[in-house]
C-alpha cells in the first residue's frame, strides 16, 4: 500500500495516556498528539479542508496563490497542500513567532512576511492587514483567512471529534484544548457533544487574550489585551469559528507555567511537543484536579511539534533570559499590588500637560515613572531621567507640551506573573509595567517594587 501525496496521511494520530504528570489526579488524561501529521501539527486538518473547499467553490484556481496571516502550523499545512496541488504560498507571521517556523515555511517553498506583534488588527501593518491587502493586490489569490473561515471548524467536526470519539471506545468525558483561531475546540466539541451532551469542554487560554472574559460576561473588554509570548492560543479579535457554546469553560495559563510544562512534557512523557501545547496540559489538569472523578476520561490536544521552538521553550538561555528556567518561588504581581494598596489611586497626567506641571507633579508625588492620558486612555509614558536629560538640553522645553516628548505606554502584564517574569521585561526602553487589579483599576510596578519584593 502507498499514499498517491503525503496530503493523504493527515489524520488517524494517536492517543497517550499521560503518566507521571498526571500522577495524583483523578481519571484517565490522555492526550492526542498531533504531531504525527505529515506538517507536525493539528492545523494540517484544516489547511487541506479550506483548500479542498475553496477549489470545490471556484475561489482557488490552477496556477492560483494562497495568501495567508498564520503563527506557522496552519501555513505549513497550507504549504504541503500547495505542494501537493501545484499552489503558490505567501504567509504572513507576527515577529514573536520563532525563527524554526519562518524557516520551515520557506523550506517548503512559502514567501513569508513577519510583522509587527503589538499593533492592533486592523492596523495596516498588522499581520491580518498585510495579508488581505497582499490578497487585493495579487491576481488569481485566494486568502483562506483560517479565523473567519468555517471549513476550520467543520475539518475537525469531519475527523478529530470522531477519532477520538473512536478511540476512547465512547467513554470520553472531557475535552481540552487550547483556543486560536477555535477552529480544533469548537468542530471537534460540536461532534463530541452530538454523541454526548454531557461532554465538558475546556478551553485554554492565555494572560493578554480576551476570550475567557467574554465567555463569562459576554463583554469584549480591550483591558484584557496586552502582549504575550505564548504562540498559538489566545486572541485579540473574536474569529467566527470561535463558537462559545461549544466551550463550557476558560482556564487561562502564563507563559511561564506554559513554558515550563511543554519542557516537562518531553523530559518525563517523551513527548516533544510545542509551547501551546504545554499551555493545554498545565490548564487541563488544573481543571482535571478540581473536577474529575475516577471513572472519567479527559482527552487534550497537544498542536504541534517542538522543533518549532528549539530557539525558545528548549533554550536554557531563552528561558533564563525571560525568568521561566529556575522553578523558585517567587511573589507575583499581586502580591506587589496588595502591598502597594496603601498608596492610593494610580497617579497620571495629560498629554496636553506642560512640561512643567508634569516635573510639579513626579516631584511632589515622589515617583520616577507616570503614564500619560488621553481622557480615560493611556497613551504614552514619562521618565524623571528622560525629562531631566531634556531640560538640560533645552531648559525652555517648560512652556512645551508633555505629549511632545512622551514615550510609548507601559507595558500591560497579567495579575499573576511572577518577579522573575516581570523583570525580564523591564529594561531602558520599557521602564516599568502597569497591571489591571479585579476591579479594573491600573496599578504601576517599578524596578524598586521588584527589588522590595526580593528582599522582604
Amino acid at each position: 500500500m502507498y499514499y498517491n501525496s503525503i496530503i493523504e496521511t493527515i489524520g488517524d494520530t494517536p492517543l497517550v495516556k499521560l503518566g507521571k504528570i498526571a500522577e495524583g489526579i483523578k481519571g484517565t488524561i490522555l492526550v492526542k498528539v498531533e504531531y504525527f501529521n505529515p506538517g507536525n501539527s493539528v492545523k494540517d486538518r484544516m489547511a487541506i479542508k479550506m483548500v479542498e473547499d475553496a477549489e470545490k467553490a471556484g475561489l482557488l484556481k490552477p496556477g492560483g496563490t494562497i495568501i495567508e496571516g498564520t503563527s506557522g502550523n496552519t501555513g505549513m499545512g497550507l504549504a504541503l497542500a500547495a505542494c501537493a496541488k501545484g499552489y503558490r504560498c505567501i504567509f504572513t507571521m507576527a515577529d514573536k513567532q520563532s525563527q524554526e517556523k519562518i524557516d520551515i515555511l520557506r523550506a517548503v517553498g512559502a514567501e513569508v512576511h513577519v510583522c509587527p506583534t503589538n499593533v492592533a488588527p486592523e492596523d495596516p501593518r498588522s499581520y491580518y492587514s498585510v495579508a488581505s491587502k497582499l490578497n487585493e493586490e495579487i491576481p488569481n489569490s485566494f486568502y483562506p483567512n483560517q479565523y473567519d473561515n468555517m471549513s476550520n471548524s467543520v475539518a475537525h467536526y469531519e475527523t478529530t471529534g470522531p477519532e477520538i470519539w473512536k478511540q476512547t471506545e465512547h467513554k470520553i468525558t472531557h475535552f481540552a484544548a487550547g483556543v486560536g483561531t477555535g477552529g480544533t475546540i469548537c468542530g471537534t466539541s460540536k461532534y463530541l457533544k452530538e454523541q454526548n451532551a454531557n461532554i465538558v469542554s475546556v478551553g485554554i487560554d492565555t494572560y493578554g487574550s480576551v476570550f475567557k472574559k467574554y465567555k463569562e460576561t459576554g463583554e469584549f473588554d480591550e483591558n484584557e489585551i496586552y502582549p504575550y509570548l505564548t504562540e498559538g492560543i489566545g486572541e485579540d479579535i473574536l474569529p467566527k469559528n470561535v463558537d462559545f457554546s461549544m466551550i463550557d469553560t476558560f482556564v487561562k495559563v502564563t507563559d511561564k507555567d506554559s513554558a515550563i510544562m511543554t519542557r516537562r512534557l518531553a523530559r518525563e512523557e517523551g513527548l516533544f511537543v510545542g509551547w501551546s501545547c504545554g499551555a493545554a496540559v498545565y490548564g487541563a489538569l488544573e481543571y482535571a484536579r478540581e473536577n474529575l472523578k475516577e471513572e472519567d476520561t479527559m482527552v487534550i490536544i497537544l498542536p504541534d511539534h517542538g522543533t518549532r521552538y528549539l530557539a525558545k521553550v528548549y533554550n536554557d538561555e531563552w528561558m533564563r533570559a525571560h525568568g521561566f528556567l529556575e522553578e523558585r518561588s517567587f511573589a507575583t504581581a499581586r502580591h506587589i499590588v496588595s502591598r502597594k494598596n496603601g498608596s492610593g489611586k494610580l497617579v497620571t497626567i495629560d498629554k496636553n500637560c506642560k512640561v512643567a506641571d508634569a516635573i510639579s507633579t513626579i516631584t511632589k508625588e515622589g515617583i520616577s515613572q507616570i503614564p500619560i492620558t488621553d481622557g480615560e486612555h493611556i497613551v504614552g509614558s514619562l521618565s524623571d531621567s528622560k525629562i531631566l536629560a531634556k531640560l538640560i538640553e533645552s531648559p525652555d522645553i517648560k512652556n512645551q507640551s508633555i505629549d511632545t516628548f512622551m514615550d510609548k505606554p507601559f507595558t500591560f502584564v497579567a495579575m499573576d506573573n511572577t518577579v522573575d517574569v516581570l523583570s525580564s521585561l523591564i529594561n531602558k526602553d520599557n521602564p516599568a509595567l502597569m497591571v489591571r487589579d479585579d476591579e479594573n483599576q491600573i496599578h504601576i510596578i517599578t524596578q524598586a517594587d521588584l527589588l522590595t519584593a526580593m528582599t522582604s
